[in-house]
């Protein structure tokens, strides 16, 4: 099983970023799909959360209404659209697999490996 996560680089504050999410071993579209962040010296944080049954869509509070998380289901895969994006957002991107939607590290059953995003001018 491997979750791939793509689409990071450098921004300017204020500026915007498409994560992607694709998998192999295991089809995403079976599974409730996350993305968490982590910066350097913090601790792992569940960022956004997309339901396999209904798509519904969860957002930490510090992204809601910046950050879009959403599902293909025709291609297998998951994007996470950022805007607005502050210094405070920098971190490595991870996707993740699992049974519910929660925004806890201890949650999915799959990660992949991440992508970093740098936001700075």
């Amino acid at each position: 099983v491997q979750l791939q996560a793509s689409g990071g680089g450098l921004v300017q504050p204020g500026g915007s970023l498409r994560l992607s999410c694709v998998a192999s071993g295991l089809t995403l579209n079976d599974y409730e799909i996350s993305w968490f962040r982590q910066a350097p010296g913090k601790e792992r944080e569940g960022v956004s959360c997309i339901s396999s049954s209904d798509g519904s869509t969860y957002y930490s509070d510090s992204v809601k209404g910046r950050f879009t998380i959403s599902r293909d289901k025709g291609k297998r895969m998951v994007y996470l659209q950022m805007n607005s994006l502050e210094s405070e957002d920098a971190a490595v991107y991870y996707c993740a697999a699992g049974g519910e939607c929660e925004l806890s590290p201890s949650a999915p059953w799959h990660w992949g490996q991440g992508t970093l995003v740098t936001v700075s001018s």
